[in-house]
């Protein structure tokens, strides 16, 4: 009878320690792939959780098919593609970075490539098509060309541009308490999604979506670099795109470039 009772004693006692199935029901629940069926009974079974027993971390809503994850590189945004692989030689996405930096990062990233690509194609374009307002010479020569009218409607509109992506992506600043707001994205932002796709290119697919904001960042960086150059070559020898490479060929062809160019002039 005594060796019942210390038997039933133990087990007892081993009980207390053993995990709830309700708890485990609960933990499976959250880590598993989350939609707008399963978060409501998720955050129901969370609240059930005794207030001494550590609380899981709450599902994440996926945007655009991406969840924020600690554990990868850059949170697991899509970009690295071979033979590079994740190429962080200046540690911005090292660990220890916050995801509001890593966000704000990708979000610089994203849209300096979308104006390097358009850059790229108004500096081939602005040197060979006729201008409306006279504008000739290299493209690093041609904003101050244009008249005041033009131009300030050109600034007035991407300054309109850049205060509706503030108003999407950012945090209304707290101006009783700057810090807590400043540089903070919305947590539901993805970096560069601005809601603008007049030609529907956006795709509903997470992996499709994925694999598209990967060929616009590679395209993006590859016309980062390329403007860089241009600009670069256009502040050495003052020539057009074309110009130079019209220059080059003749030094290739054995004629002289400068033949027929007057003194002080550039040709």
């Amino acid at each position: 009878m005594m060796k019942l009772a210390l038997l039933s004693a133990t087990v007892a006692t081993t009980a207390a320690f053993a995990p709830s199935s309700r708890h485990l029901s609960t933990k499976s629940q959250l880590y598993s792939t989350p939609t707008e069926e399963a978060a409501a009974p998720a955050e129901e079974a969370v609240s059930d959780i005794p207030a001494d027993i550590p609380q899981p971390a709450p599902a994440v809503k996926p945007i655009n098919g991406w969840v924020p994850d600690e554990s990868l590189a850059c949170y697991g945004l899509p970009g690295a593609i071979a033979p590079t692989g994740f190429f962080d030689p200046l540690g911005f996405a090292q660990s220890g970075i916050t995801l509001n930096e890593i966000k704000r990062n990708r979000e610089a990233e994203v849209m300096h490539g979308r104006v390097a690509m358009i850059a790229c194609l108004g500096y081939i374009a602005g040197e060979q098509l006729p201008s409306p307002f006279g504008i000739t010479g290299p493209a690093n020569d041609q904003l101050q060309q244009m008249p005041a009218i033009p131009f300030t409607m050109l600034a007035s509109a991407i300054a309109a541009f850049e205060i509706r992506r503030a108003q999407i992506g950012w945090v209304e600043p707290d101006f009783g308490d700057w810090t807590k707001t400043l540089w903070k994205l919305r947590d539901n932002y993805y970096p560069g999604d601005v809601g603008f796709d007049p030609l529907g290119l956006k795709p509903a697919n997470a992996k499709d979506f994925a694999n598209m904001q990967t060929k616009e960042l590679q395209n993006g960086r590859l016309a980062m670099i390329g403007w860089a150059g241009m600009c670069a070559q256009e502040l050495v020898n003052h020539r057009t795109i074309f110009g130079t490479i019209d220059f080059y060929q003749k030094v290739y062809a054995g004629v002289n470039p400068y033949e027929g160019c007057a003194d002080g002039i550039i040709c």
